[in-house]
């Protein structure tokens, strides 16, 4: 098999992939933008590819209209980029230390208890929190949010980190300390730098993972819903529209969100640094 032949068929599989994975998002914006006489038309039928005749803005409209979208969705927003912030900020030291322990026993001790902290589910963890935190006035509140999703996502940056600083090579950080530079100096303007990649990529997981979130929304939340929760709730009621264009909603900052992280994720860093 030549290698334009090899070409060819990995760009049809990314295109055949790519199709299954875009379709679902396709017939979702296509429903929150039909009537309802258009929906069960046939494929051959035009209003599959949104002539004139077929599109209505209807549905966004009443899902605006409700009062309920910009509370819920300002709401997501807050909760999922503190949660991301603080998550980076508290497991990437630690991750750091865990990377560097010499004892390599110790170190997968660690690890270990990292997943281990996963093992239990989520249903079992959210119900004893919700009682806590209702002692804490935490309750109906982002703080309480944000510190229910931190238990949720802190192993995951910690597991990914520990992995992006064991890669780094420690000749840097020596190298840095034979210059004159501190532990700290160091760690600002060689490690944290090089390992911008590995944190990339927690921090896109973290924030896709408190975005989506739904069970200790569903526990935590009495009056000011998240935007999954109150997608549940038009989707319970059995308005396909409006659940169509909610769904739609929460899907456009996922892609965004994904765009902007996908920036800093790039290979070749370790190299140059190590050069």
């Amino acid at each position: 098999m030549n290698k334009n032949l090899k070409k060819i068929l990995l760009g049809l599989s990314l295109i055949f992939i790519s199709s299954i994975i875009i379709y679902p998002i396709f017939l979702m914006f296509r429903i929150s933008v039909s009537n309802p006489s258009d929906i069960f038309k046939p494929f051959t039928e035009k209003s599959l590819f949104f002539n004139s005749d077929g599109l209505t803005m209807e549905h966004w409209k009443n899902v605006y209209n409700s009062g309920l979208l910009l509370p819920a969705l300002i709401k997501s927003l807050l909760v999922a980029t503190f949660v991301t912030l603080i998550a980076v900020i508290v497991a990437a030291p630690a991750a750091y230390v865990i990377a560097r322990i010499g004892n390599k026993k110790i170190k997968y001790l660690f690890i270990v208890s990292l997943f281990i902290s996963r093992v239990f589910p989520e249903v079992a963890i959210a119900l004893p929190i919700s009682v806590r935190f209702l002692s804490w006035n935490l309750i109906d509140t982002n703080l309480g949010l944000i510190l229910a999703h931190l238990i949720r996502v802190l192993p995951y940056v910690g597991w990914i980190l520990v992995g992006t600083f064991e890669a780094i090579p420690k000749s840097l950080e020596e190298a840095s300390f034979v210059d004159g530079a501190g532990r700290v100096k160091t760690l600002i303007n060689i490690i944290f730098p090089l390992s911008l990649p590995g944190v990339s990529v927690a921090a896109m997981l973290v924030w896709l993972e408190s975005w989506n979130e739904f069970t200790y929304a569903l526990y935590l939340t009495v009056t000011e819903n998240t935007l999954p929760l109150q997608t549940y709730y038009y989707i319970n009621r059995g308005g396909i529209f409006n659940s169509a264009a909610y769904a739609t909603i929460i899907t456009v900052p996922v892609i965004i969100m994904t765009f902007v992280m996908q920036r800093y994720i790039k290979s070749g860093m370790l190299s140059g640094g190590v050069k």
